[in-house]
């Protein structure tokens, strides 16, 4: 199981991630699209992966206009994706960038709080899926070219086990969970080798997923995603060293 570490005023160093090419699952969302631009801000070529192209164009387009290295766009539906399009995903970034140093897994699926026994099954398996399934699928089809740069990182956002952990969080819940799970066998597999592993749990967030867990929700302490995503670029770099196989806890206030 990966330790908790506190880490509410992590933020990257300028040009902290200078020179290394960082792939953002989920690049569209409130997290994934903060960190997209941090990424490019610390100096990084980013690559974009999220279902819709219009929201990664615009992303795209904005990562150009702040003088980022200019990214990459590469759709992908994780709920349908196969083991070969994971491959094909990675073969894509060693053919146009040669290298892959970081990976934020930031996508996540919810549909709404529900009881399992008024769960379509249809949705309790692709929330399964595309919060954990695909992840690792993902995952064991980058970590061959990861480990192939001398430092590399994977981020992955998580879940307030104290909140999801809990009635009518259904498939999205249980799987949050499991991405835990992943995390520490991950870390123990990787201990040894250039690739780091690390957890980032986020206070809440203003984003779609809170506004449909919570439709009636006006809790001011819901931040903006700009800490969470400055802490996850801090991770993908030589910053993150002492939060090796840890998760780091933004869940005090800066």
């Amino acid at each position: 199981m990966m330790q908790r570490m506190p880490a509410s005023a992590l933020a990257p160093a300028p040009g902290a991630l200078a020179g290394r090419v960082v792939l953002v699952v989920g690049a569209a969302g409130a997290l994934g699209s903060g960190a997209a631009l941090a990424a490019g801000a610390a100096g990084a070529t980013v690559v974009l992966l999220g279902r819709k192209v219009p929201p990664l164009e615009r992303l795209y387009d904005r990562l150009q206009a702040a003088g980022a290295p200019q990214p990459a766009i590469y759709p992908l539906d994780l709920g349908g994706a196969s083991p070969d399009d994971h491959a094909e995903l990675v073969a894509s970034i060693e053919r146009e960038c040669g290298r892959l140093d970081g990976v934020l897994l930031a996508s996540a699926h919810f549909q709404a709080l529900a009881p399992l026994e008024l769960t379509p099954p249809t949705e309790w398996l692709k929330a399964l899926h595309v919060n954990l399934g695909a992840p690792g699928l993902l995952l064991a089809a980058c970590l061959p070219l990861l480990k192939r740069a001398p430092d590399a990182a994977i981020v992955a956002a998580l879940d307030d086990p104290d909140t999801c952990n809990r009635a009518y969080w259904g498939g999205y819940g249980v799987a949050k969970q499991g991405l835990a799970a992943l995390l520490g066998v991950l870390a123990d597999e990787l201990e040894n080798s250039s690739v780091r592993v690390h957890g980032l749990l986020p206070p809440p967030l203003k984003s779609a997923l809170r506004a449909r867990a919570w439709i009636a929700d006006r809790d001011p302490a819901a931040e903006d995603p700009a800490r969470a995503a400055a802490a996850a670029v801090a991770l993908l770099g030589a910053q993150g060293a002492p939060f090796r196989g840890r998760i780091a806890d933004l869940r005090t206030p800066a």
